[in-house]
C-alpha cells in the first residue's frame, strides 16, 4: 500500500512539475521583401536542445520551455543571424518574440557551408501537409538524397500506401493502378511515353530535377477529374539560395549482369552500332536492315554502370535567378529465368531459360529561369528535356527444351528458340511558363502554359524464332513474320494551361472565407505507326544457319535474289492511329474557416472529348474504323479538417471522379511483347466512375515527426481490367469487366525521432525512424450476360467466380526507413529502407471458352506475389566541399515471381510459376563536389 501511495504521490508531482512550462511563439519576416512572411527560417532557444522551424506564413511555436530567462535566436542562409536576449518565460504562460531578419554579405560567407532551409526539406513539407485542407502526402529531394532514391518512380513508393509492380513498372496508390493516377509537373500535365500506359514513366525522372514529389489521395476540384487513387505531383527544382555548384560522378554494378559467363558475353543488338553518347540516330530503314543489317546479337564486356551529373546556379542582381542541371547515367541489368503460359489449362508456351540483357542511358538536362519583379509578383520559364535509350536482348530456348504451341514440331524432336532484339528511344521536351501574383492584399493569381513534345520510337526491332535439335536448324514456319524486323513511331504533342484566382473576403484568425475560380485546357495528340517486314522461306526446311548465333549467315539478299526467301511486308501498308484528346475545366471552390474548423467545399464542371481513328489490320469489324467518346459532368469535393490543436488535425473528404480509357485501350492495334504475350485494345471500352471518401488523424508531435492513421473507402463503377479475350488467340484486352468494384483499407504512419542532437551546439546524434502499413479489402464483381432463353451469352466468370480482387491490389503495403547521421564537423549518415507489398492480381483470369466444359476451358488469374526490396545507402562528408556516397539497391535480391492455378481436363488443380527472374543487386560508390 505504501508502495502504491508513493508510486501515486510520484505521478502527480511529475504531472504537476511537467504542467508548470510555459511557451514561446510568435512571428519572423523579411526585410529585402518589405516585411513578407520569412519560412523555414530557424528559430532556437540559446543553450539548449529546443528550437523550431517557421512555417510558411513565417510563424513558429516552442513549447514546454521551462521557466526562465533565455536568448532567442533567429538564422536563416544568406541572412544576418538576429539574438534576443532576456527573454522570460513564465508557468502557463505564452511569450511571444517577433523579429525580421535582413541580408548580410559577412553573414553569408559565415553561413554559406550551414544547411539551408529549403521548400524541400522534411519539416518544409510536413508542415505544408500540416497546414493544407486536403489530404496530401510529399517527399522532398533531401530526404530522397538521404535514402539514395535516384528517380521519382522509387520516391513514390515511399509513400504510404503506395507500391509499384516490378513486372509492369506501375505505381499502384491504395491498389489501383496507371489508369487511375493523374501525372502532373508543377500542377501542369504531362503526356506518357507508353502506348501501353496513360501516365509517363516516372523513372525518367532523376531526383536531381525533382523539388518534391507529392500524391494527393483526395481530389479537390481544382484539379483533373481524371483521377480515382490520386494525382501524383513533381515540382521541379530551381536556385536554391544564392548561388549553387554541384559535380558528382560515381561507378557502379549489377551483380547479376557480372556474373560468370555473363560480364564477359553481354550481348547488345546490333541498333547499338547507331548510338553515339547516349543519343541512337538510325542509318538504315527497317526494310533495308533486312539485308543490309546483321540479325545476329552483338556482345561486350565489363558492363559497368555510371552516372555523372552536375547542377549550377546564380542569382543575378536582386530579382533573377538561373538554374540549370544536367546528367547522364548508364545501367546494366540481366534478368535469367522462367516463362511459360496456359491455355485453357493446358500448357501453350514454355522456356526455363529465358535471358534478358538491357542497357539503359538516360540523358537529362534541365534549364529554369526566375524572374521576381516585386514582393507581388513572380514568373518562372523552365524546359526540361529528358532522352532515355534502352536497348535490350531477350533470349529463350537456347538448351533445346523451348516449346511453342503450333509453332514447335515435337513429332521431328525440334524446340524452339526465340530472341528478340530491340532499340527504344523516348524523347520527352517539357516547356512550362509559370506565373503568381498578388493583386493587392486579398487576391492571389496564379497561371500555367505548358507545350509537351514525345517522341518514343522503336526504329528497328528485331525478333527470330528458331526451330532445331542437335542436328539441323530451320528457321520457323507459321506465317510469314517469324524473321522480321519492324518499326514503331509514336509522336504525342500537347497544350495544356491552368488559371486560378483565390479571392480572401474574410481573413481573420478565428474567421476566413475564401473563393477561388479557374480553369483548365488539355488537348493531347497522338500520331501512331507500326510496321512489320518479314523474310519466309518458299521451300520448308531448305535454309538451315549454321549456328543460332548466325541467322545472318542464311537471311541474305542473295537468297532473296535467288528465290529462297520472300518479302513479306503487310501489302506495304502500316498499322496507324490518331488519336485526339481534348479536356476543358471549370472549377468553383470555397473555403470556410471557423475557429478550428476548416471546410473547402468544390464542385468542377469536365468535358472529355476522345477520338480514336485507326487503320490496323486484323481489326475486329474491319481494319478502318474510328471511336469517338464524349464524357461532360459535374465532380463534387469536399475537404474537411478540425485542428484539435497545433499538433493534431482530423480529417474528412469525399469526391466523385472519373476514368478516362487510353488511346491504346481503345485502338485495336495488338502489340506483342518479347514473350509472345499479345494485348489489344477495345473499341467498346467506357470510362468507369469512382466514389470516394476519406478520414485521416495527424499527430505531428514536432516539427519533424508525424503519427497518422487513415481510413479510405471507393466504389467504381464499371471499372476498367485487363484480361485475356474468349478466344483461341489468347489475346489481352480491355473490359469494363465488372458492375462494380470496392476497396477499402487502413494507413499507419509514423516518423519518430528516437535520438536528436543538440541544435545548438551541433554535438550528438540523430536517429529517426519512419515506416508506414497500409491494410486493404477488395473486390469485384464479374459481369455474366444471358439470353431471354436464360443462356450464357458472354461471361467474364472463370473458375465458379462470381466476383475476384482488384487487379493490381495487394492485401499489404509496408515502407520502413531508418535514418542514423552525425552532427561531426563531416557528417555521416547511414540509411537503410525496405519496401514490401504482398501478392496481387497482376492480370484477370478468362471465361471459358465453352460453358459444357466450363471447369477446364479457363485460364485463372495470374498473380504476381510479394516480395521485399532492402536498400542502403551511406554517406560521409570529406570536407567542406567532397562527399563520398554507397548505396546498396535491392541487396536482398529477392525472386521476381507470378503464379496461376491450373487445372488440366481429368487431373487436380495445382499451382505454376508462370514467371520468375531475379533483377540483381544494384551496387554503386561515387564522389560529389559542392561550392
Amino acid at each position: 500500500m505504501k508502495f502504491l501511495t508513493l508510486l501515486f504521490l510520484s505521478m502527480l508531482a511529475t504531472v504537476s512539475y511537467s504542467q508548470e512550462t510555459g511557451s514561446i511563439k510568435g512571428s519572423l519576416s523579411d526585410k529585402e521583401t518589405d516585411n513578407q512572411p520569412l519560412p523555414f527560417a530557424n528559430v532556437v532557444i540559446k543553450g539548449t536542445s529546443k528550437g523550431t522551424t517557421t512555417d510558411f506564413d513565417g510563424l513558429y511555436e516552442i513549447n514546454n520551455v521551462e521557466p526562465g530567462t533565455y536568448t532567442i535566436v533567429f538564422s536563416f542562409v544568406g541572412y544576418e543571424t538576429k539574438e534576443i536576449p532576456n527573454v522570460a518565460i513564465k508557468a502557463n504562460q505564452t511569450t511571444t518574440v517577433n523579429g525580421s531578419l535582413g541580408s548580410s554579405a559577412a553573414a553569408l560567407d559565415a553561413v554559406m557551408i550551414k544547411a539551408v532551409g529549403r521548400k524541400d526539406s522534411e519539416v518544409a513539407l510536413l508542415l505544408q501537409q500540416k497546414d493544407a485542407v486536403d489530404i496530401k502526402e510529399s517527399i522532398g529531394s533531401q530526404e530522397l538524397a538521404k535514402m539514395g532514391v535516384s528517380d521519382a518512380a522509387t520516391a513514390t513508393s515511399k509513400i504510404s500506401g503506395v507500391s509499384a509492380s516490378e513486372g509492369s513498372g506501375e505505381v499502384y496508390v491504395r491498389g489501383l493502378g496507371d489508369r487511375y493516377l493523374y501525372t502532373t509537373l508543377n500542377g501542369l500535365p504531362i503526356p506518357s511515353d507508353d502506348i501501353e500506359n496513360k501516365n509517363i514513366d516516372l523513372e525518367l525522372f532523376p531526383t536531381r530535377v525533382v523539388e518534391s514529389v507529392s500524391i494527393s489521395k483526395t481530389y479537390s476540384a481544382s484539379t483533373s477529374a481524371d483521377q480515382a487513387s490520386g494525382n501524383v505531383n513533381i515540382d521541379s527544382r530551381s536556385l536554391t539560395g544564392t548561388e549553387e555548384l554541384n559535380i558528382s560522378t560515381r561507378l557502379g554494378i549489377n551483380t547479376n549482369a557480372m556474373q560468370d559467363g555473363v560480364r564477359d558475353n553481354f550481348k547488345r543488338s546490333p541498333n547499338s552500332e547507331d548510338m553515339s553518347f547516349g543519343f541512337y540516330s538510325k542509318n538504315l530503314s527497317s526494310k533495308r536492315a533486312l539485308t543490309e543489317q546483321t540479325w545476329n546479337a552483338q556482345t561486350t564486356t565489363l558492363p559497368i554502370n555510371y552516372r555523372h551529373t552536375f547542377r549550377a546556379g546564380k542569382k543575378l542582381g536582386e530579382n533573377f535567378k538561373v538554374f540549370l542541371t544536367g546528367s547522364q547515367t548508364s545501367n546494366y541489368e540481366y534478368q535469367s529465368g522462367l516463362f511459360q503460359q496456359y491455355q485453357n489449362n493446358y500448357l501453350d508456351d514454355y522456356f526455363n531459360d529465358i535471358e534478358r540483357f538491357k542497357k539503359t542511358i538516360n540523358t537529362t538536362g534541365l534549364i529554369d529561369l526566375g524572374y521576381k519583379f516585386n514582393s507581388k509578383n513572380n514568373i518562372r520559364a523552365l524546359s526540361l528535356f529528358i532522352n532515355k535509350v534502352t536497348d535490350e536482348v531477350y533470349e529463350a530456348g537456347r538448351n533445346g527444351e523451348g516449346f511453342v504451341f503450333e509453332e514447335t514440331d515435337t513429332d521431328e524432336g525440334l524446340s524452339q528458340f526465340v530472341r528478340d532484339q530491340n532499340i527504344k528511344q523516348t524523347r520527352l521536351w517539357v516547356n512550362q511558363l509559370l506565373g503568381e501574383h498578388k493583386i493587392g492584399e486579398s487576391n492571389n493569381l496564379e497561371w500555367g502554359i505548358g507545350y509537351n513534345l514525345v517522341n518514343a520510337d522503336e526504329p528497328n526491332r528485331i525478333r527470330n524464332e528458331i526451330n532445331f535439335n542437335e542436328q539441323e536448324i530451320e528457321l520457323a514456319r507459321m506465317g510469314g513474320y517469324q524473321q522480321r524486323k519492324s518499326l514503331q513511331y509514336i509522336d504525342d504533342t500537347e497544350y495544356n494551361g491552368r488559371l486560378s484566382d483565390e479571392f480572401k473576403i474574410i481573413n481573420k484568425d478565428s474567421l476566413g472565407l475564401s473563393i477561388k475560380v479557374g480553369g483548365n485546357y488539355r488537348n493531347k495528340e497522338r500520331d501512331f505507326k507500326s510496321q512489320f517486314f518479314g523474310l519466309s522461306e518458299t521451300e520448308k526446311g531448305f535454309l538451315n544457319p549454321a549456328s543460332l548465333d548466325n541467322l545472318s549467315s542464311v537471311l541474305t539478299q542473295e537468297n532473296i535474289d535467288n528465290g529462297y526467301l520472300m518479302l513479306n511486308e503487310q501489302g506495304g501498308i502500316p498499322d496507324t492511329y490518331n488519336a485526339v484528346l481534348e479536356s476543358r475545366g471549370a472549377f468553383l471552390t470555397t473555403n470556410f474557416k471557423l475557429n478550428r474548423f476548416n471546410f473547402n467545399v468544390g464542385a468542377r464542371f469536365q468535358k472529355d472529348n476522345i477520338d480514336v481513328k485507326y487503320d490496323v489490320g486484323n481489326a475486329p469489324g474491319g481494319r478502318k474504323g474510328e471511336v469517338n467518346k464524349v464524357y461532360d459532368n459535374i465532380y463534387p469535393s469536399l475537404n474537411v479538417k478540425y485542428s484539435l490543436n497545433e499538433e493534431n488535425n482530423f480529417r474528412l473528404a469525399g469526391s466523385k471522379t472519373i476514368t478516362l480509357p487510353e488511346f491504346k485501350e481503345f485502338a485495336p492495334f495488338e502489340y506483342v511483347d518479347p514473350t509472345g504475350l499479345v494485348t489489344r485494345g477495345n473499341r467498346e471500352l467506357e470510362a468507369s466512375t469512382a466514389y470516394n471518401l476519406d478520414l485521416k488523424w495527424e499527430f505531428f508531435p514536432t516539427s519533424n515527426e508525424l503519427i497518422s492513421l487513415t481510413g479510405f473507402y471507393k466504389l467504381i463503377e464499371e471499372p476498367i481490367n485487363k484480361a485475356q479475350t474468349r478466344s483461341a488467340s489468347g489475346v489481352f484486352s480491355y473490359f469494363n469487366s465488372s458492375n462494380e468494384g470496392k476497396i477499402y483499407g487502413l494507413e499507419l504512419e509514423a516518423n519518430i525521432n528516437i535520438l536528436e542532437a543538440n541544435v545548438e551546439t551541433e554535438e550528438g546524434i540523430n536517429l529517426d525512424f519512419g515506416a508506414n502499413v497500409t491494410r486493404m479489402w477488395h473486390t469485384q464483381d464479374l459481369k455474366e450476360f444471358t439470353n431471354e432463353q436464360g443462356r450464357v451469352v458472354n461471361t467474364f466468370r472463370y473458375n465458379n467466380k462470381k466476383d475476384v480482387g482488384l487487379q493490381g491490389a495487394s492485401d499489404w503495403i509496408l515502407n520502413a526507413s531508418l535514418n542514423f547521421s552525425t552532427s561531426w564537423e563531416n557528417p555521416f549518415i547511414a540509411n537503410l529502407s525496405a519496401n514490401y507489398a504482398s501478392d496481387k492480381i497482376f492480370a484477370l483470369g478468362r471465361a471459358p471458352l465453352d460453358q459444357e466444359q466450363s471447369d477446364v476451358l479457363y485460364n485463372d488469374s495470374i498473380i504476381e506475389k510479394g516480395f521485399v526490396v532492402l536498400n542502403l545507402t551511406i554517406t560521409q562528408d570529406l570536407s567542406e566541399n567532397w562527399t563520398l556516397r554507397f548505396t546498396g539497391k535491392n541487396l536482398l535480391n529477392p525472386e521476381i515471381e507470378r503464379t496461376q492455378n491450373v487445372r488440366p481436363a481429368g487431373g487436380t488443380q495445382r499451382t505454376e510459376t508462370v514467371s520468375s527472374y531475379t533483377r540483381g543487386a544494384v551496387l554503386s560508390l561515387g564522389v560529389s563536389y559542392n561550392l
